[in-house]
């Protein structure tokens, strides 16, 4: 899907390509949501250069990620967004020109829709193609700030289950601490991946003194983020811990019980396997009081090692 957006009195406003044509070329913004190959070989045209394959666009190093050539400056960013209920990174290319910012992703993603309503209210977000990725990029770093903070609120619950609740189900609270591992990481990339790309844009060198301005602070936002991100790190890491070692220590009370009981149990065995034995020459087997002794030695053979494992303290 391609989307045209014009800059009307400071809103952006979606073209309609068909009933105007010529407002592809005097769009602000172009905006493909995994487009076709009709689509990509329009946008190619208009840059005289054919936009990234999606494989591209997943790539890591910074060469394949930020680089500036004919057709204007490219950046490969990572968007934190949930997909079926589950978070997930996705990477979107922009395009920056002087006429026009082109985005390639590959699904819907909120920041997205938010620039777009905020520039009704805003409309400095959308001064120039450069605003607008300025304003994507601080819309992803509040959402981002909003995840940790949320992340965090979810860690105090899962804190008090592991540390004051004693009969709380530790299997759900180590399930939930990897949920938790795992957005928080995903946060940290995300993080880490704008950092460079603002790094890029700061030494890209054609930023007037507001737009350096903006990168620099964001970049500062950033640092403040990671930080935090490493302290819910730590956060997790000790309540992972935490809940392994109760459950372990849970598990070891079992073992003990059985353990205890096992030995309990081993004499009256023992006297009750003698006297199942078969032989002639047996003179208990004789006595009028032999089965009430076997018993009683039974029973005293059973309490003398419980008796001995509750004045050691152990029971």
């Amino acid at each position: 899907m391609l989307n045209a957006y014009l800059a009307e009195a400071g809103r952006l406003v979606l073209a309609d390509l068909h009933a105007d044509p010529t407002a592809f070329e005097r769009a602000v913004w172009l905006d493909l949501i995994d487009p076709d190959d009709d689509e990509l070989a329009a946008i190619g045209a208009l840059l005289r250069q054919a936009l990234p394959d999606p494989e591209d666009v997943e790539e890591i190093e910074a060469s394949s990620r930020f680089y500036e050539d004919e057709a204007g400056l490219h950046i490969h960013s990572l968007f934190l967004h949930e997909v079926e209920g589950k978070p997930r990174n996705t990477s979107v290319a922009f395009t920056l020109t002087d006429e026009r910012l082109i985005t390639l992703r590959e699904r819907e993603i909120p920041a997205f829709r938010l620039l777009r309503m905020r520039a009704r209210h805003q409309p400095q977000l959308i001064q120039s193609p450069a605003h607008m990725l300025l304003s994507l990029f601080e819309i992803k770093i509040e959402s981002l700030a909003d995840a940790l903070e949320e992340l965090y609120q979810a860690l105090e619950g899962v804190s008090a289950q592991v540390l004051e609740n004693s009969d709380a189900g530790l299997e759900k609270s180590l399930d939930a601490l990897a949920r938790s591992e795992d957005l928080n990481g995903k946060v940290r990339l995300c993080l880490m991946d704008t950092q460079r790309a603002l790094s890029f844009l700061l030494r890209w060198g054609r930023l007037d003194t507001e737009k350096l301005n903006r990168a620099r602070n964001l970049l500062r936002d950033i640092d403040s983020l990671l930080s935090h991100n490493n302290f819910v790190f730590d956060k997790i890491n000790f309540l992972m811990s935490a809940a392994q070692g109760f459950i372990n220590i849970e598990q070891n009370q079992i073992i003990k019980i059985f353990s205890i009981a096992a030995v309990v149990f081993l004499p009256p065995t023992l006297v009750a396997s003698i006297y199942g034995m078969n032989f002639d020459l047996m003179p208990e087997l004789h006595w009028p009081w032999g089965y009430p002794m076997a018993l009683g030695l039974m029973l005293v053979a059973g309490i003398a090692p419980y008796w001995y494992f509750k004045r050691k303290g152990w029971l």
